[in-house]
């Protein structure tokens, strides 16, 4: 809103300006009602009459139509009592907008019939009045009728069979109306006919092709094309979403979700929309938007899961049934007032109509984000598979579960979880009684198992220092309860997870090298005090059972081989093998198979972190021989798992993915949280990219980033899902990477700034770039623009604001905003100078200079060359530091871009000798140059300048004809065709 209202004429059409650029919604609205207000200060009629019809406008598609008919009024009052103010523009406008009014007038419930039929033929009247052609009457008729449940035949052909005017509808809405009447009459594929050249995008405007879209979702599932409905969901609802004046729209995409088995999807588009439930001033788009809100949430009601939360009416928390109850008697209410105001049921029939429907189908994947409504419901201990040999029975009786749960526990078994999960409820019910059994022990002794079981599991998570609070918390319960050997456990436990935490620091450091440096240095380190604390620990515990003795080596090989990963020095793979062979010599002497098959799986990874992977190989094959034979079965995933990820770095990808896909295979036998499945999905996504599967791996990435996400890792997750969305972007599924990306953006966390704040950038950021490759140019600006400003601050890492900002600039220029464009570029320069980016800035500038040219033309020419001339800046730089650049070399880019600027401004002579200097630097290309495209299009490019723009034929012609000649000999014929219809063009004008 303006600081101060304008004034001046010339301020207040400069605010009226700026106030069109905005997003309809509040802000548009009260700074265009403040507008009216400064308008009615100065005495000219006309810049009022401006000001109104900002603000009808801002009424319009803010979805206020109670106000709109009244500001119109007061628009034709000045019209009759001064029709000289109106222009002919003005005079278009005000009448265009006699069916806004129409429009609005339908929308309100309590505006007599008789008052829509009155102001139809006040529209009559002054278009006849006016000798303007009646077909946008007659549209509004016919929209009317619709409206009302009537026979709509004849209104049809009034209006559908005669000539358009300048004031009809545009081509775009029309198309939507023909193809709506023919849907009604149950005609799916003459309306997707009529409506194709809206979805297909060649007609389009304020509210096309949003609006055909969400009518045609359903007529393409019943004709067969699911997979264009699923693109056009994509697309249609990123066009409507929040938005107060598309709210039906929103409300036919959630009815989408509802039938098509995507009933997890809607309730986050609901959560998404939550704002249109108080936002959404029309009644009639209240009716629509609430009826699909009741489609959604029934389903959900009807599929069990009517407890899970939905985002509803402000001021209270709900769950889908709550929610369902109270809109299914808002909409029942407005669809009766409806009926009551227009004399027959047809909105309650046709409400009941989409209430009614069937799933049209039972499952169509979306997004790269598919949820069940299983999955958003908080995870329930998964049940392991029945046919399993292994012990997978949780006992009924407390002594029983206690026993069994530490039995597993000491094999490493994964069912060991489901029997601690349900201990824990129960331990945790107010009416708990603990057994008086001398084999279960006292309470103290399970509480203490209890925290070290959590203990266990947030170190899963890599939450190592909540991990070493509870770990150390439970060996001293575990010495309350007289049982040392468990507290020496705890304790040795509580050091690895201590030890590790350094390195997860460092991890939230990465972008600074030398702090991620200073941080592995610290962790192996610590790891190194750990392990001499360990063996101590182990050398000062007697009466340590053999199974206990065994946790504790692996313990300590487990520090040195995390040292090993965080140092990769070659004097640190020794003593991980020394103690691994400790481990594997005593677990084979006491008979303990997770022991063995743990040293084994140890020494396998040594070599395979210290480079010898044939070894690392041989080794993992006897342990799968092993596992295979003897067990334990739950090993197989994982080691599959490693021999895939070795087999990686062998590039043996069909090999890593038969093994991968083993291990998945296996996976699917034990609980969901034993196994590392999400490890395995993102292993098979790289394996699936070496072998030129990318679609396949997009799936295992997002399913392991989903995996991640519910098994708590979700820092972990979301870097999975960036890469996700980045690998989505690359395959140009451009709507699936930003809806992924929207997704993610909507958490709860992300929302509430929880998570990593460089993350979500990069996140924001892969978002903006998908939004420009869509063609969403300022959506796509916007975003660039506010994370340009945030990473100014990135004081530790500047070459990142370098990279937005300049990215930032390019796309200012593409919008003509080359003041901004010009500011961006300079942060970019700036954040350069203190962590070069080289070749980004050089495209960045030369691109800008470019834009300015070719949208300026001579007027831009100066602000061009100054572009250029920070290029050559850094081209020199490049020079000074022997900086090679992966793309062109940046001297010939910058003569060819300083050949392009001066022909955008008319200086041919520059042009040419430009284009000269870059021919020069790259030279005639010989056989399999990879530079002959760019020496082809420097030849053409002169070529163009000196035969057509300086009328120099002959010259032209030869520079051409050795140069298709030439390309033709070096084999280079798709390069040649530029060159030889341009010669034949000089040709034909000589």
């Amino acid at each position: 809103m303006p600081t101060t209202a304008p004034q001046t004429t010339d301020e207040l059409y400069q605010a009226l300006q700026e106030n069109d650029r905005r997003p309809y919604g509040r802000t548009r609205t009260l700074t265009a009602e403040e507008l009216v207000d400064a308008a009615e200060q100065f005495d000219e009629p006309v810049p009022l009459v401006h000001a109104l019809l900002e603000l009808q406008e801002a009424y319009t598609y803010g979805s206020e139509p109670r106000k709109s008919p009244v500001v119109f009024a007061r628009l034709l009052t000045l019209f009759d009592e001064q029709p000289d103010v109106f222009d002919d523009r003005l005079r278009h406008l005000l009448f265009w907008r006699f069916k806004w009014v129409a429009n609005a007038l339908r929308q309100l419930p309590e505006i007599p019939l008789a008052s829509l039929r009155q102001w139809l033929t006040e529209m009559r009247d002054r278009y006849e009045k006016a000798g303007l052609g009646l077909q946008p009457y007659y549209g509004q008729a016919y929209q009317l009728a619709s409206h009302l449940g009537e026979d709509t035949t004849l209104a049809y052909e009034l209006w559908a069979g005669r000539t358009r005017t300048r004031l009809s509808d545009c081509e775009a809405c029309e198309t939507c109306e023909r193809a709506l009447h023919h849907l009604t009459a149950g005609d799916d594929a003459r309306a997707l006919a009529t409506w194709e050249p809206v979805l297909a995008g060649k007609e389009s405007c304020q509210e096309e092709p949003s609006r055909s879209v969400s009518y045609a979702l359903l007529p393409l599932l019943r004709t067969g094309d699911a997979d264009r409905a699923r693109a056009l969901h994509l697309a249609g609802y990123r066009g409507c979403r929040r938005n107060p004046s598309m709210s039906a729209e929103v409300g036919r995409h959630l009815e989408f979700c509802a039938l098509t088995g995507n009933e997890a999807r809607g309730l986050e588009l609901l959560a998404e929309n939550r704002n249109l439930f108080d936002e959404v001033a029309s009644p009639l788009d209240q009716l629509h938007f609430l009826t699909g809100v009741e489609v959604l949430l029934q389903r959900v009601e009807l599929l069990g899961h009517g407890g899970l939360p939905a985002a509803g009416y402000a001021g209270r928390t709900w769950t889908a049934s709550g929610l369902c109850a109270e809109v299914r008697g808002r909409a029942d209410d407005l669809a009766a007032r409806f009926d009551a105001r227009n004399g027959t049921t047809a909105h309650t029939d046709r409400r009941r109509a989409r209430l009614d429907r069937a799933p049209l189908l039972d499952a169509l994947e979306l997004t790269l984000r598919t949820r069940t409504l299983d999955e958003v419901t908080p995870a329930a201990p998964a049940a392991p598979p029945a046919d399993r040999t292994a012990p997978a029975a949780v006992p009924d009786a407390l002594p029983e579960l206690v026993l069994r749960a530490r039995e597993l526990e000491e094999q490493g078994h994964p069912d060991a979880k489901a029997c601690w999960a349900r201990l824990r409820t129960l331990v945790a019910a107010r009416d708990y009684s603990h057994p008086d059994d001398p084999a279960v022990g006292p309470l103290v002794r399970l509480r203490a198992d209890l925290l070290a079981e959590e203990a266990g599991r947030a170190g899963e998570n890599d939450e190592f220092a909540e991990a070493a609070a509870l770990f150390e918390e439970a060996a001293a319960l575990y010495d309350d309860a007289g049982v040392p050997q468990h507290a020496a456990l705890a304790r040795a436990s509580a050091l690895l997870a201590t030890a590790e935490i350094p390195a997860a620091d460092a991890q939230t450091e990465s972008a600074v090298p030398d702090q991620a440096g200073r941080g592995a240095e610290a962790t192996a380190d610590a790891l190194t005090s750990a392990h001499a604390a360990m063996v101590r620990l182990h050398e000062e515990t007697p009466g340590l059972a053999p199974y206990q003795e065994a946790r504790l080596l692996r313990l300590r090989v487990t520090a040195l081989a995390l040292r090993l990963q965080n140092s990769g020095r070659e004097e640190h793979v020794a003593p991980v093998l020394a103690e691994a062979d400790l481990l594997h010599a005593f677990a084979t002497r006491h008979d303990i198979p997770g022991q063995i098959s743990g040293a084994l799986l140890l020494r396998a990874s040594t070599f395979a972190i210290s480079g010898d992977l044939p070894a690392a190989i041989t080794g993992i094959d006897a342990l799968l021989d092993r596992l295979r034979a003897h067990g334990p079965a739950w090993h197989l995933p994982r080691t599959l798992g490693l021999r895939g990820r070795i087999q990686l770095g062998l590039r043996e990808p069909e090999a890593a993915y038969a093994d991968l896909t083993e291990g998945l295979r296996r996976a699917a036998d034990w609980p969901v949280d034993a196994i590392d499945t999400a490890r395995l999905h993102g292993d098979l996504a790289e394996a699936c990219m070496h072998l030129g599967r990318p679609d396949e791996a997009l799936r295992h990435l997002t399913r392991s980033a989903e995996l991640e996400l519910r098994r708590g890792s979700r820092t972990d997750a979301f870097c999975t899902y960036s890469n996700a969305a980045r690998l989505s972007l690359d395959l140009g599924r451009v709507e699936d990477c930003i809806a992924l990306l929207d997704s993610l953006l909507a958490e709860p966390d992300v929302a509430a700034g929880e998570l990593d704040d460089r993350l979500v950038a990069q996140l924001r950021l892969t978002r903006a770039r998908a939004l420009h490759a869509g063609e969403d140019l300022k959506a796509a600006t916007a975003e660039f623009v506010a994370l340009a400003a945030e990473s100014a601050g990135w004081d530790d890492d500047p070459g990142s604001h370098a990279m937005i900002a300049a990215e930032t600039a390019v796309l200012l220029g593409e919008s003509g905003d080359f003041d901004r464009a010009r500011e961006a570029a300079d942060q970019a320069l700036a954040a350069h100078a203190r962590d070069p980016r080289i070749e980004l800035l050089s495209n960045c500038l030369r691109e800008l200079g470019r834009l300015q040219a070719q949208r300026q033309g001579p007027d831009g020419l100066a602000a061009a060359l100054a572009y250029l001339a920070d290029a050559g800046r850094i081209a020199d730089e490049a020079r000074a530091t022997g900086y090679e650049p992966h793309g062109r070399d940046l001297d010939t880019a910058l003569a060819y871009e300083y050949g392009r600027v001066n022909a955008y401004a008319g200086a041919y002579d520059d042009a040419l000798a430009a284009l000269e200097k870059a021919l020069a630097l790259l030279g005639e290309p010989g056989q399999g140059d990879e530079r002959a495209g760019e020496w082809a299009e420097c030849v053409r490019l002169a070529a163009v300048v000196e035969g057509i723009y300086l009328e120099r034929t002959a010259p032209a012609l030869s520079r051409l004809d050795p140069a298709i000649a030439r390309l033709t000999a070096l084999g280079h014929t798709e390069e040649t065709e530029a060159l030889t219809s341009l010669a034949a063009r000089l040709r034909d004008e000589d």
